[in-house]
């Protein structure tokens, strides 16, 4: 029995920011089920393994201890209220969704930024906890941003860029990827630059938005990636990654980030924030910069220490 406080415990836990997802099954009369978790983990490639956890306690322990298989529902950020549904006793969960049956017979919900239909690979029981480890047997993403969780509050980093777009000299651009590349166009001068475009009055979502759709590809306002003073330029720039689902652009070009194609980056912070843009991304571990366009910090993945845009 260990002498921590269990609050305090879960305090420390709950400051690493995490997805929302809610996962899914059918008991034996083929009913379905589900819960809110945010401790959904990816396991492996090769066998494609994803696992949750399930406490002990839970009203659904037995028919999820019991199932063939099970889904695991990515949220996005306007999916709050399917978090709250599904992380309460309410008596009909699914009446407030819009969901089918997978591929593999699991629930899965509309406008979810992804899900995952999984046959049950194995059990671990872990403590208080049962570790639900599923073999992925189909998925599909979307370009929804996903809603993020932290410290017992919601993390929706696309709303919040609403309460920037107050600011004056604000400028917004588009860091959108497809397939490891990104789109890059003329910047006039012989060089090359993210889609940028001074934000006005209806605020920097729709200065966004209309970014996307002047380059012709179908893409959706996604995640708060930078954010500095740009003393230079005498503005604030607020840079948005956008994962593109498809399409040709009408203007620029999905370009690799080689160091070549970063050269011809005429802009200084934006080079710097599309240097650690490869690096992250190589990793699959991405950070929200907050500075200026020489120094600041990454959080939360990355802090203590000082870092480039």
């Amino acid at each position: 029995m260990s002498d921590f406080d269990p609050r305090a415990l879960r305090n420390a836990f709950g400051t690493f920011m995490t997805g929302v997802t809610v996962v899914t099954t059918h008991d034996a009369q083929g009913n379905p089920l589900g819960f809110t978790a945010n401790s959904f983990t990816s396991v492996s490639l090769d066998p494609p393994l994803v696992l949750v956890c399930l406490a002990n306690t839970s009203r659904n322990y037995d028919a999820f201890a019991g199932t063939v298989g099970f889904a695991v529902n990515i949220l996005s950020e306007g999916q709050k209220d399917v978090s709250n549904t599904f992380a309460r006793p309410v008596e009909d969960r699914f009446a407030a969704v819009d969901w089918r049956r997978g591929p593999h017979g699991s629930p899965l919900f509309d406008g979810v930024s992804a899900w995952f239909d999984c046959s049950m690979f194995n059990t671990v029981q872990a403590g208080d906890h049962l570790i639900l480890i599923g073999k992925v047997e189909a998925f599909d993403t979307s370009t929804a941003p996903g809603l993020g969780y932290a410290r017992g509050a919601y993390v929706t980093p696309a709303a919040e860029a609403e309460a920037l777009s107050q600011s004056t000299n604000l400028v917004v651009s588009a860091l959108i990827e497809h397939e490891g590349r990104v789109l890059l166009m003329d910047d006039g001068q012989g060089g090359l630059t993210l889609p940028e475009t001074r934000v006005g009055k209806d605020g920097a979502s729709a200065a966004l938005s209309r970014l996307i759709a002047d380059s012709g590809v179908t893409a959706q306002p996604g995640f708060i990636y930078s954010v500095y003073e740009d003393e230079a330029r005498e503005n604030q720039h607020i840079s948005f990654l956008c994962q593109a689902a498809e399409g040709t652009p009408l203007r620029g070009v999905f370009t690799e980030l080689s160091e070549t194609t970063l050269m011809d980056i005429a802009d200084p912070a934006m080079c710097t924030m599309l240097e650690r843009f490869s690096a992250e991304a190589s990793m699959g571990n991405f950070g929200v910069y907050y500075g200026n366009q020489i120094s600041g910090e990454v959080r939360p993945i990355v802090s203590g220490s000082e870092q480039k845009p």
